[in-house]
């Protein structure tokens, strides 16, 4: 943990104001829900709350099923990070954070196929351009995008077909149903 020479005082309805230089960082929007941790010291931490998260090894199994039935690369991710990733070395994408571009799909709670010969990358993490998004569906649970399904493309020539993505649609349809449980 690392400090931030930031001192802010408890209100009367004993609410804390979280600078928004930290907030802008830490890509925490208005409503996101924190999830509040206490230690021995007396420390108080908050931390970005995943409801995808909790899926976590359900999500890596579903992930490596994806991958060996599609035959391609698959990463599930939150509103922040790779969670789960086949197909691919883990420690290139796992609980790396993903890019704006991947921000921006999720917003618009759309499927994204990568189009044939596109000269746009658009990169799963930002900082490497070795793993572009083929198809990304996102993973809705009562009616917010919480994260991610995405077939990978490593040669960035967008050769998905109608396949991947109904494999993908449907992956993020099952994951958010499962997170309306």
């Amino acid at each position: 943990m690392k400090a931030t020479g930031i001192v802010r005082r408890i209100d009367d309805l004993g609410r804390v104001v979280i600078p928004k230089e930290i907030r802008r960082t830490l890509r925490i929007k208005e409503g996101d829900p924190l999830e509040i941790f206490t230690d021995r010291e007396g420390e108080v931490i908050f931390k970005k709350y995943s409801p995808i998260g909790e899926l976590g090894e359900f999500a890596v199994a579903y992930a490596e099923t994806l991958s060996k039935t599609s035959g391609r690369p698959v990463c599930i991710t939150d509103k922040d990070s790779v969670i789960a990733v086949s197909g691919v070395p883990k420690k290139e994408l796992s609980e790396k954070r993903i890019s704006s571009e991947l921000e921006k799909i999720m917003d618009d709670k759309a499927i994204y196929v990568m189009q044939p010969g596109s000269s746009k990358n658009m990169n799963i993490i930002d900082g490497s351009e070795k793993y572009q998004m083929g198809v990304v569906a996102p993973i809705i649970s009562e009616g917010d995008t919480i994260g991610t399904v995405i077939m990978v493309s490593t040669d960035g020539t967008g050769n998905v077909g109608e396949v991947e993505t109904k494999l993908a649609q449907s992956a993020a349809n099952f994951l958010g149903k499962q997170m309306e449980q």
